[in-house]
């Protein structure tokens, strides 16, 4: 029996990245890791409720609770037992993607040296975004508070608070 999952698509990947980017107006880099983290959570929304919070962050938790939400059915297939461990599964699939955006023009080539990705090609991804499908409502959610609130902190702590990088030898 053969099981699709876009987790382990390239081109999904690609679709996340680029969504991600579209809504990521503000003209400057973000970091490998971070946009990593980010497509995880796209792909996964429900996963944002395991981010540890801390007291002055009830308001973001409440957004989560609030804004993602679980379906009607719930799919079997989406329960994560380990995130860590399926957040370095789908490294591949992200990597690749972001190779293959930086061969058309999308980012910025020298994201491997750097750490860092810049969109190059903001018309590109506004004139083929609208041929895209539409978010669901837990993914646009899920990334409008990724790129406004989780772009503001630091890739150290927000490595912390998902714990989905080890982040304790990281230059400071």
């Amino acid at each position: 029996m053969i099981i699709y999952h876009q987790a382990f698509d390239l081109y999904h990947a690609a679709y996340r990245i680029v969504q991600i980017l579209s809504y990521f107006k503000r003209g400057e880099f973000v970091e490998v890791d971070r946009l990593r983290i980010w497509d995880y959570y796209l792909l996964f929304p429900l996963e944002m409720q395991r981010i540890k919070f801390s007291r002055d962050e009830k308001e973001i938790k409440d957004y989560i609770k609030k804004f993602i939400t679980k379906g009607e059915k719930e799919n079997r297939y989406e329960v994560i037992l380990d995130n860590r461990k399926m957040f370095e599964k789908i490294r591949p699939y992200q990597m690749a993607a972001l190779k293959s955006l930086a061969s058309y023009g999308i980012i910025n080539i020298d994201y491997i040296s750097s750490g860092k990705v810049t969109p190059i090609s903001t018309e590109m991804i506004e004139k083929h975004s609208p041929t895209y499908e539409l978010l669901s409502i837990n993914e646009a959610n899920a990334v409008k508070l990724l790129t406004s609130h989780y772009y503001l902190m630091s890739l150290n702590i927000l490595k912390e608070k998902t714990s989905l990088i080890e982040y304790k030898y990281d230059a400071q």
